[in-house]
């Protein structure tokens, strides 16, 4: 199984960027979907979370600014990032589970992990 991260890079306050997550080596269109942040000396935390098709959920800093999206025939997520600050600086992380239920963010429930993709928001 490999999820690749692409797309983060340095944003001024304000903007906008949109990280892309390739997946192979796994049945896509089965696993629920996730995006975390980690930024330098703080705890992995999530961003967003997507069900199997358009089932959504974010966490409360990321609400109206964040959207997660998936693509299932191509087995790609996405998250659009807008008016980006400051503190949303922080190496972004998808990853890849099978549970069932509530759309959770705990890293705990997520079986794949890309190698992350760096944000970086500073004028």
């Amino acid at each position: 199984v490999q999820l690749v991260e692409s797309g983060g890079g340095l944003v001024q306050p304000g903007g906008s960027l949109r990280l892309s997550c390739a997946a192979s080596g796994l049945a896509f269109s089965n696993y629920y979907m996730a995006w975390f942040r980690q930024a330098p000396g703080k705890e992995r935390e999530g961003v967003a979370a997507i069900m199997l098709v358009r089932t959504t959920t974010y966490a409360d800093s990321m609400k109206g600014r964040f959207t997660i999206s998936r693509d299932n025939a191509n087995s790609t997520l996405y998250l659009q990032m807008n008016s980006l600050k400051p503190e949303d600086t922080a190496i972004y992380y998808c990853a890849a589970g099978q549970y069932s239920g509530k759309l959770l963010l705990t890293p705990a429930k997520y079986t794949y992990w890309g190698q992350g993709t760096q944000v970086t928001v500073s004028s």
